[in-house]
């Protein structure tokens, strides 16, 4: 790692990482698809043994894996794809031992409809260095809980895990295009696993950050891609994919739905919430059983009771 202060420094965790000795380790090879499927089916064992209890199988749904910026644009430049045919394999693999499970008569039962890959750089990362961070639920924000992070240093090779306060992720770097879904199958016995380039299959993306104390400015992304989707508030219990849930008060649940026509290509919007502004507009608020549609434009700017801004963009 760079001697300068860094993520893990300011930390307080790069003594685990880093020796005393002075000596530098050899350049690394640049990571192969080979070591992040197996890292990526590594971390899933670790989830399982990590949170199973009784006979209860628990595992994460979500996996961040972090890259050093240089390795991050090779696969991107280079092996252009390749994340998408990691994540299809890595998904397989995972039914295969969650089967084996099953067929010891343990409980496999999901906490999501889905699974979710975001790939994605920190500047602290040296070439050859790879992190995991693992979640239950995808795209949640539950700010009291820290997370359980992985990572492994080029100088010892050796994984350390610990936990880290949602604060500290303000420093990754996420992209669009590292980011893929795929359904959860519940038979384990999937065909197909059909996974998804949120960025090219989505209608829209949709940015927001929350004021709220509680999420210090949290930067919350959705891609819709749903024809028709319902923006909603913290009270929203609802987990599916037509759901943009913004974890704010500020936002009445439900607030909005948002709609892709096809004939025109055209986005509408008809608002449900107590305030709703567009591109410095009031919408007037309508019945959620007669809603009246109003036409949003790409990159309008939402204004939800005068306090949530909302952004809209081509995915």
């Amino acid at each position: 790692m760079k001697p300068e202060t860094n993520f893990w420094k300011r930390i307080g965790i790069q003594d685990w990482f880093l020796s005393d000795t002075g000596v530098s380790a050899s350049t690394p090879k640049s990571l192969t698809p080979d070591e992040v499927y197996k890292y990526i089916i590594e971390k899933f064992k670790d989830s399982i043994s990590a949170l199973s209890f009784a006979d209860r199988v628990v595992f994460y749904h979500e996996y961040i894996i972090c890259f050093n910026p240089e390795d991050y644009k090779e696969f991107m430049e280079n092996k252009g794809g390749i994340f998408g045919l990691i994540v299809q394999e890595a998904v397989k693999k995972f039914y295969e031992i969650l089967t084996q499970s099953r067929t010891e008569l343990r409980v496999v039962e999901p906490s999501s409809n889905k699974w979710v890959f975001r790939f994605v750089s920190h500047p602290d990362y040296e070439k050859g260095d790879k992190g995991f961070i693992g979640r239950l639920l995808p795209g949640t924000t539950q700010k009291e809980e820290n997370l359980k992070v992985t990572f492994i240093p080029r100088q010892t090779g050796l994984a350390q895990t610990f936990d880290i306060n949602q604060e500290n992720l303000k420093g990754f770097t996420f992209y669009s295009e590292g980011y893929y879904e795929v359904p959860y199958v519940n038979d384990l016995n999937p065909t197909e696993t059909n996974v998804k380039n949120v960025e090219n299959l989505s209608f829209a993306r949709f940015e927001t950050i929350l004021p709220d104390k509680a999420y210090s400015g949290h930067k919350v992304e959705y891609f819709m891609t749903d024809e028709e989707i319902v923006v909603s508030g913290a009270e929203e219990t609802r987990d599916k994919s037509n759901i943009f849930k913004i974890p704010s008060e500020w936002v009445d649940t439900p607030h909005l739905t948002i709609k892709h026509n096809k004939s025109d290509s055209k986005f509408y919007l008809a608002s449900f919430g107590e305030k709703t502004m567009v591109n410095e507009k009031l919408i007037d608020k309508c019945d959620i059983n007669s809603p009246v549609w109003t036409e949003l434009p790409l990159n309008s700017k939402l204004i939800l009771n005068g306090i949530i801004g909302v952004n809209i963009f081509k995915a």
